[in-house]
């Protein structure tokens, strides 16, 4: 803004104001006198366009007012620009115009706890989501029965709408945690949420994970992995799952009933073909809590191959078609006994199909052997 004698050249009233969208609003522009400029020769921009001049009105010598209707929500939380210019198009004033609503109560707060250390929370703005003013969230916090209010300082968290507490924990007893949500249009408070870190304990994906063939099974592939570290000293019994692809495929299989061990063995298998491999932990009972636990995030795709067919073609096409067929037959069988006694990564039933499948595999080289000398 230029000067006169110490004056402002113009100025606009209201200054930088915060309206309600759909709201009205008059703004005027006051030229000083000294400038020796008309207000009939003035006109508005908004955002860098020229506004209407049916809009305008002479309230006197030095002031110009505009009036705009149904305000619509600003287009970004630094504001709207409302300018006041000179017949010659020069800046004589300028003004911000804060167009939004206030905020709604915030919802879908959730909070998990990585391996005690910390208890971070997240949350989504209420209503459509967005104020289009600059709205301030801040998640609060006490200990049910005898805490003090206190208040998130981490908003440093990689995703928005969430804050980290990494201070003053307490296990064993329930936090209070809640929302706020405040702009220059109101306020509005999530529901309050009970919780104990031990029951939203989630931890890191589990290490080591190795991915091996089974001997010369083809159809089979043995998984390891080791628990997590950072839950090394704590009661608790965790779970895993185990997921596996095709290597040109994107759609994962889970096995979900893998228990505490940490091995399992996949079969079932493509023979001569690559699997990507991930697992994933969930801490539960964490010193006797009954919640279900939070999964860890998925390790890293681990990689291995089944071995090759062995199978080979007999010289008497009649007779491998019907050793193929009565093979079919039995792997059928075999299979349906196994979905209908054996549970997940079970030791005994891997043994017996081990079992199983190398007699089968001996029969069948020695059906082809026979094939042979025929």
């Amino acid at each position: 803004r230029g000067k006169v004698s110490d004056c402002y050249v113009a100025i606009i009233y209201p200054q930088d104001p915060v309206l309600r969208m759909g709201s009205n609003l008059t703004a005027s522009c006051w030229v000083h006198p000294d400038l020796g400029v008309h207000a009939s020769s003035l006109f508005w921009t908004l955002n860098g366009q020229q506004l209407p001049s049916s809009l305008y009105r002479v309230l006197s010598p030095t002031n110009l007012s505009v009036t705009l209707a149904g305000l619509n929500a600003s287009r970004q939380t630094s504001g709207d620009n409302l300018v006041c210019h000179n017949h010659k198009g020069h800046i004589l004033a300028g003004s911000c115009l804060y167009v939004g609503m206030p905020p709604q109560k915030p919802v879908n707060l959730t909070c998990w706890s990585r391996n005690t250390k910390d208890l971070t929370c997240s949350w989504a703005p209420g209503g459509k989501g967005e104020t289009n003013i600059s709205t301030q969230y801040r998640l609060k916090y006490k200990l049910r029965w005898y805490g003090t209010e206190k208040q998130c300082e981490d908003y440093t968290h990689t995703q928005p709408y969430s804050c980290s507490i990494t201070q003053d924990l307490h296990l064993f007893t329930p936090y209070e945690i809640w929302v706020e949500a405040s702009n220059q249009l109101g306020r509005a408070t999530s529901d309050v949420i009970t919780l104990d870190i031990l029951d939203v304990v989630t931890t890191d994906p589990p290490s080591g994970v190795t991915v091996s063939r089974v001997g010369q099974l083809e159809d089979q592939l043995s998984v390891r992995w080791e628990a997590p570290p950072a839950l090394k000293d704590f009661l608790f019994q965790a779970k895993y799952q185990i997921r596996y692809r095709l290597e040109d495929s994107q759609d994962w299989k889970v096995m979900d009933d893998v228990g505490n061990q940490t091995s399992c063995r996949l079969a079932g298998l493509r023979p001569g073909t690559v699997y990507f491999v991930q697992v994933r932990c969930n801490p539960v009972g964490i010193y006797g809590s009954r919640k279900a636990g939070i999964w860890s995030e998925w390790s890293h795709p681990t990689a291995a191959s089944t071995p090759h067919s062995e199978r080979l073609m007999s010289c008497d096409s009649k007779s491998s078609g019907d050793s193929n067929s009565t093979l079919r037959r039995e792997l059928k069988q075999f299979f349906g006994w196994v979905r209908k006694h054996a549970y997940g990564c079970s030791s005994m039933s891997m043994k017996l199909y081990d079992q199983w499948r190398v007699l089968m595999q001996k029969s069948h080289k020695a059906r082809n052997q026979v094939g042979k000398h025929r």
